[in-house]
């Protein structure tokens, strides 16, 4: 199998993991050679409840026992989709949100990108250095690593970059511009969080200038960070939502979320002025819903800040420079890029996943299910700085 994975699957780097999945469930994956690995990662943030969790795979199964896809997003009116729209509003704190749903996160910081254009009339926009937003070629014009665009350039025209934690560079962010961009918590970078109320002094420019604010939760939302929106850490709301990754579940699915009067403008002038056609579907949305509801029912939110404390207690090590992070969305910072890759790959061996940050090199990602036991994470823990030990 691995070797027509190799000939026949299109790669993303020289050197993929390339274990041989038999099957999942819980905080666990095995191999075909019935290898366990204990799960860290969690499909990069996107497992939210683990692997093949009962209450995803029913919604799954009911609702194939109805219908699939039939029509273009927008058009029939799908019990579904729109119990998930409304869900998804009623977590905001205006209160009047109204969701566009998409294939992917990617997909929905297009949607949320040309909304604010479509509302303010401007073409400027501004986001962070080392932001990451997706790959596709208008959310990679707004992902501020060079190391990235320079293959793919040209890319969208109007783009501009700050420094993220730096409030003497908001004077950047004008009239001209129609909305600013940014992570909640810088992800790739190495996960950064806002300081000194960043956030409210970017909301707060952004008023000044009639301009938007974006935050991209792709990786922050749906409880990863001790509440449903990780913003709700920082006191602020934003103009525009962006989400994925962790609302499906592990089913692919994104959303670009916006006050009515402000999403409505994509209804004319042009009309579909935003199309997709699988967004929306019925059973990924049927896993999606599940997937929140069993988060916002069970205390698993108000869970992940106690066992954010846990890998905080367990992971205490020379090598260790700091952890980084919120909640369950951690990176274990090591002396070298080096060291962290030899870490990585040794726990990999010894049955524990852990993976990279895209910028941050010397950075060890921690993102596991929030249904993670305490009991998994003292193991996983041990692997781990067992495994640092014999690196250094």
């Amino acid at each position: 199998m691995k070797t027509d994975f190799l000939t026949y699957q299109a790669q993303t780097t020289p050197y993929p993991l390339a274990i041989e999945i038999s099957h999942a469930t819980g905080s666990y994956i095995f191999d075909t050679t019935h290898k366990q690995y204990l799960d860290f990662v969690a499909g990069v943030s996107a497992n939210s409840l683990g692997h093949n969790h009962p209450k995803i795979n029913k919604a799954i199964k009911k609702q194939l026992k109805k219908y699939t896809h039939v029509m273009v997003y927008g058009e029939f009116v799908q019990q579904t989709p729109l119990q998930l729209c409304k869900f998804l509003a009623k977590t905001l704190p205006q209160k009047n949100g109204s969701v566009y749903l998409t294939n992917s996160g990617t997909e929905a910081t297009e949607g949320a990108i040309k909304l604010a254009k479509r509302f303010t009339g401007r073409s400027e926009i501004i986001s962070a250095k080392n932001a990451y937003h997706g790959n596709t070629q208008g959310a990679m014009s707004v992902c501020g690593t060079e190391q990235q665009n320079s293959a793919f350039r040209p890319l969208i025209p109007g783009i501009k970059f700050i420094g993220f934690n730096n409030p003497i560079e908001l004077e950047k962010i004008t009239t001209n511009t129609a909305a600013v961009i940014l992570e909640t918590i810088q992800g790739g970078a190495g996960f950064i969080e806002p300081k000194n109320n960043y956030l409210t002094k970017v909301y707060n420019r952004c008023k000044t200038v009639g301009a938007l604010l974006i935050l991209d939760e792709i990786q922050t939302g749906i409880g990863r960070t001790g509440k449903f929106w990780g913003f709700e850490n920082y006191q602020v709301t934003p103009d525009i939502i962006v989400t994925g990754k962790g609302l499906g579940g592990g089913m692919p699915i994104g959303a670009f979320i916006a006050p009515l009067k402000i999403m409505n403008c994509l209804k004319e002038n042009p009309s579909l002025g935003h199309i997709t056609t699988f967004g929306g579907h019925p059973v990924i949305a049927a896993a999606a819903l599940a997937t929140v509801k069993e988060i916002t029912k069970n205390h698993l939110i108000e869970q992940t800040l106690k066992k954010e404390q846990l890998f905080r207690k367990y992971l205490q090590h020379n090598a260790i420079t700091e952890i980084r992070g919120k909640g369950l969305m951690l990176a274990v910072m090591v002396e070298s890029p080096e060291l962290a890759s030899k870490v990585i790959l040794k726990c990999l061996e010894k049955g524990l996943i852990l993976f990279w940050l895209l910028f941050e090199k010397k950075a060890i990602r921690i993102t596991p299910p929030l249904t993670i036991s305490e009991e998994e994470i003292k193991q996983g823990c041990d692997i781990l700085i067992d495994t640092i030990n014999e690196c250094v």
